[in-house]
């Protein structure tokens, strides 16, 4: 396979994750406006999109296909988890 049809299938396998990642830092921003012991958005978006690679990943190998609505589902549960406890949502 040439290099660009690699990152072309590499990028379009993580792009859920990437965008997922920047949405949901997003978010936190905008619902919690006033918490000052907020991560930085970037700090956000980065751990939630390493999570959500590794679930993207998990669910490729465990079902042998890639863009299984099951795996898409637990990319949103998980990814969503990690932001609520990351913007200390359990306090509210």
């Amino acid at each position: 396979m040439p290099i660009l049809d690699f990152l072309n299938h590499l990028l379009s396998f993580v792009a859920p994750a990437g965008c997922l990642a920047m949405l949901l830092a997003g978010g936190a921003r905008l619902v919690w406006r006033k918490k000052t012991h907020l991560l930085p958005w970037y700090h956000m978006a980065s751990i939630n999109f390493l999570l959500g690679i590794l679930v993207l990943a998990l669910g490729l190998v465990l079902t042998g296909q890639d863009g299984r609505m099951g795996t898409y589902a637990a990319l949103v549960l998980g990814m969503s988890t990690c932001q609520w406890l990351m913007s200390g949502g359990w306090r509210h």
